[in-house]
């Protein structure tokens, strides 16, 4: 996707409805600065925002995607766009899978530890002394992060780690 040619096509759109940087952020609950970083191609709107741009604008949101009004080379675009995104979206799904594969491993290992040591009765002994408790321990965090990772506050979460890091979205 050409974000400059985007952001010039939305500049256009904006022009034709005869509304200013400034109208149009407050429209869209934004400052003027991000429409205007829409509109150099510097960054793109959200995908909500993208939706309320099309229906404003009266345009298809591939119109907006492309950059350009509809012609017969779109559908072609779109089907690649379509594969691209789910080729990225299998990715993170993958990613996500095999960091909750080596979470419940790591908290089986530790229930595993904690049962042994349990059993065998060594935590009491002075070698294996709070280590069945770690193990325990561990395997209950490692719950927790199985269920944070897998419920809906998994993207939150994902935000505030982006926004510590500074890679935050204007």
């Amino acid at each position: 996707m050409d974000l400059i040619k985007t952001g010039k096509f939305l500049q256009q759109l904006r022009k034709e409805k005869e509304l200013t940087q400034e109208e149009l952020a407050e429209k869209m609950s934004v400052s003027r600065r991000t429409v205007s970083r829409w509109e150099t191609g510097t960054n793109m709107p959200d995908l909500d925002i993208l939706i309320e741009l099309s229906d404003l604008y009266e345009v298809d949101l591939r119109e907006i995607l492309s950059g350009e009004r509809k012609n017969e080379r779109m559908n072609e675009e779109l089907k690649e766009t379509v594969l691209q995104v789910a080729d990225y979206s299998n990715e993170e799904k993958m990613r996500l899978l095999q960091r909750m594969h080596w979470l419940f491993i790591a908290g089986l290992l530790g229930f595993l530890t904690f049962l042994v040591i349990t059993l065998l009765d060594l935590d009491q002994t002075s070698p294996y002394e709070g280590i069945g408790s770690f193990g325990l321990g561990i395997a209950f965090g490692m719950i927790i992060l199985g269920v944070l990772f897998t419920s809906r506050y998994a993207l939150k979460i994902r935000e505030f780690k982006m926004r510590l890091l500074g890679k935050h979205k204007d």
